[in-house]
Formats: C-alpha cells, sequence, structure tokens
C-alpha cells in the first residue's frame, strides 16, 4: 500500500507516522521549517503509549510521489477547494480521498437515499469547487477522536485518543476501506469501518458546533464553557437544535446532551481547533460546523434561532480576522 498525506501537521504526521511504523510506503507532503525538521529527523511522537520516530519519504511536491493508493487529507477543511492541483498527481484509477475533518462533509448526501440524495450544500462546497477538487466517488469519511498538537516542528504530542472511524458515503463495507483500516490497526491505531458514519460525524458535531465557536468569542476552555452557568446553556439550546437538524436530514445521534456535555468536561482546560487557529491569526473553520447546519435548517425547515445568532457573530469574527491577515 501507498499512502500520501497532505498537510501534515498534527493529526496528519501522527496517522502517517503509524502507518509509516505498520510497515505503509508513506509520503507526508508539508512546508516550512515542520518539512524540514521532518526530512532531517523523522516525524517524533510523543505520547502517553509510548514515543517513537518514524522516518517515512517528506516532500512539498506532490509531483515526486505520484500516485498512491489514498491520499490521506490533514488539511483543514476550507483549504478543500483549492487542493486539486496538489492532489491530481496523486491519483490513480481508484485512489482513495479520506477527509479527516469536524463538520459536515462536502460528500454527506451524495448515495444516501432520500429526499435530499445529491444536495451540494452550498456554505461547505461553494459552487461545486471542493467537489471538483475532490470527486465524490474518491471519498471515504474519517471522523477523527484523537488529540494531537505540533509541539515543535517535527515533533508531534499525541494527548489522547487512537480512533479514526473510517466509511463509504454508501454505507458499504468497501475492499478499500477495510484495506485501510487494516493498515492503521497495525499501526496502533483504532479504525473501524462504520456502516453509518454521518452518525459519528453528528455525534462529534454535537459538540463542536457549540464549543468551537463559542470558544473563539470567549477565548474559553472547553472545561471554562461548561462550568460558566450562562455559557453551559447556550451550549444545551445549541445542542438541541442541532439534534434536531440532523433527525429531520434522517440521523438521530444515539447520545444524550449531558453525555456529550460530561465528555466536553473531562476535556478539561483544553482550546478548541478554532480557538487555536483564532490565536494564531488563521481563518476560522466555522462553514463545516456551523453555516452547514444552518443551510440545514433552512433546507428542512427546522427552527434554530441559537444556531443562527452565533453564526452571525462568528462570521463578523472570522471576517475581521481574514482582514487582519490581508493587511
Amino acid at each position: 500500500m501507498k499512502v500520501a498525506v497532505l498537510g501534515a501537521g498534527a493529526i496528519g504526521a501522527y496517522v502517517g507516522a503509524a502507518l509509516h511504523r505498520a510497515g505503509v510506503e508513506v509520503h507526508l507532503i508539508a512546508r516550512g521549517e515542520h518539512l524540514a525538521v521532518m526530512r532531517k529527523s523523522g516525524v517524533r511522537v510523543l505520547s502517553p503509549r509510548g514515543d517513537f520516530t518514524a522516518h517515512p519519504n517528506t516532500t512539498d511536491d506532490p509531483r515526486e510521489i505520484g500516485p498512491v493508493d489514498h491520499v490521506f487529507l490533514g488539511l483543514k477543511a476550507n483549504s478543500y477547494a483549492a487542493a486539486g492541483e496538489m492532489i491530481k498527481p496523486l491519483l490513480h484509477e481508484t485512489t482513495s480521498i479520506v477527509a479527516a475533518q469536524n463538520g459536515i462533509p462536502w460528500w454527506y448526501f451524495h448515495r444516501l437515499p432520500g429526499p435530499y440524495e445529491g444536495y451540494r450544500i452550498e456554505s461547505v462546497d461553494p459552487g461545486g469547487a471542493v467537489t471538483a477538487a475532490l470527486p465524490l466517488d474518491r471519498a471515504i469519511g474519517c471522523v477523527v477522536y484523537a488529540a494531537t498538537e505540533i509541539e515543535e516542528p517535527g515533533v508531534i504530542r499525541h494527548l489522547e485518543g487512537t480512533r479514526f472511524s473510517i466509511g463509504e458515503p454508501s454505507g458499504e463495507l468497501s475492499p478499500r476501506c477495510v484495506e485501510l483500516s487494516e493498515a492503521m490497526i497495525a499501526g496502533d491505531l483504532k479504525c473501524p469501518v462504520e456502516a453509518d458514519l454521518r452518525h459519528d460525524i453528528w455525534v462529534k458535531l454535537m459538540g463542536n458546533v457549540a464549543f468551537n465557536p463559542i470558544s473563539a468569542l470567549t477565548r474559553a476552555t472547553m472545561a471554562g464553557i461548561c462550568r460558566h452557568r450562562s455559557t453551559r446553556e447556550v451550549v444545551v439550546t445549541m445542542m438541541r437544535e442541532t439534534v434536531d437538524v440532523a433527525r429531520r436530514v434522517g440521523c438521530d445521534p444515539r447520545i444524550s446532551i449531558e453525555r456529550r456535555l460530561a465528555g466536553a468536561e473531562r476535556a478539561g482546560e483544553h482550546k478548541t481547533s478554532t480557538l487555536q487557529d483564532l490565536e494564531k491569526g488563521k481563518p476560522l473553520e466555522l462553514d463545516v460546523l456551523l453555516a452547514a447546519v444552518v443551510e440545514l435548517a433552512d433546507l428542512t425547515g427546522a427552527s434554530v434561532p441559537t444556531l443562527r445568532a452565533v453564526h452571525a457573530v462568528t462570521d463578523l469574527l472570522d471576517e475581521q480576522v481574514r482582514l487582519v491577515a490581508s493587511a
């Protein structure tokens, strides 16, 4: 098996190092000082499960790699539309694209029987730009339950979790999913192939839809948001609205809101990825987390006043971040 990791940041480099340890031919695509250190010294993983160092091939040019069996995307979802030219050299006839993203994916209604089959979510796939870059038939979904961070260039700190649930948009148990799952498991990761990955998507989104934007607005950690009575109530309301939208598009998340809150509290003083992006002056990845749910509410007739209000203010915040970054 040959795998390319496009966007070998905290999650991408961790997965690439694990697959390389399992004997897979891995190619990491990165840039800057992080790439330079990985080229020289490999990927050093610091983990409560045991530290290790892997030495996969590293490059900033996908043309040096050529076609692979699987492309693992470690990019932010708001970078997908621009990734087409980087991905093209990596594709052969059956190459899969494994999108490890939070939120609603561009492929969500692809091969999903029901009234919305084939619907393109504009906030996720504006003008079909993501579908043009990442063809739907190549997509394998991936929900990440691992927490990692780049401690310093070339060094990945694995904080918790090793589960990467994957699945076909059609729900079938495909040979390509089984192949990838077996390789991930051989690399000491958990990688179940789910017949209904959309359920996992909504369960994780119940947290992301609330904690990510609120953390950006308040600069608070997940535990801090839970401790504050008023923001905790806002989180509960946003989760309820999100579950209503999920049910209207045919998915019933089988987890209580209190249990989802308890999981967030256990994360402790953890900064969400959106807050980390804000502190670094990066664009906020909120289209797939929040705008998409509001769009689906409009599609299905759901009432989501709290989601709509939080989306409005965080959208303005994102505009300000982008203005500063472009100045």
